[in-house]
């Protein structure tokens, strides 16, 4: 039976090669003070970044986080599902859409008016089951990066 539920402090085992598994998807990485920083974040109440764990015959093997921030078009949160992956093992298990669909039900319960994220346009496997549970936008994303 599949089971989602937030990050305790002693998912940090399970919850790193995960995460790490998710960087080299997208074929990134980021310095370990930046793994250990987004770590802590999940654990502190006042952030408003938030990770949740698939837990399958009691073993994680999807993670999703997500961001709640302001935005100028409404008064209400907008929540930013900013990474989602599965165990290779777990996938096609329906993990990603129980993933997605928890960020949903805690987007609602933080009133936040919508739940948005980005894939690369190569990630085809995901953007069939995105295409399922959400609408595309149609907009691009540009930006610049610095240090």
């Amino acid at each position: 039976m599949l089971q989602i539920r937030p990050f305790t402090s002693d998912d940090r085992e399970a919850w790193e090669p995960l995460w790490q598994g998710y960087l080299t998807f997208y074929k990134s990485s980021v310095p370990a003070e930046v793994t250990e920083a987004t770590w802590n974040r999940f654990l502190d109440p006042a952030e408003p970044i938030h990770g949740l764990a698939a837990v399958l015959d009691g073993r994680i093997v999807g993670i999703v986080h997500y961001i709640f921030h302001r935005s100028t078009w409404t008064t209400s949160d907008y929540c930013y599902l900013q990474d989602l992956f599965t165990a290779e093992e777990a996938r096609g298990r329906g993990v990603a859409r129980a993933l997605i669909e928890a960020v949903y039900e805690k987007a609602k319960a933080a009133g936040a008016s919508r739940v948005y994220w980005l894939t690369h346009e190569t990630n085809t496997t995901a953007r069939a089951l995105y295409d399922k549970v959400a609408d595309r936008s149609g907009f691009i994303q540009y930006r610049q990066l610095f240090g």
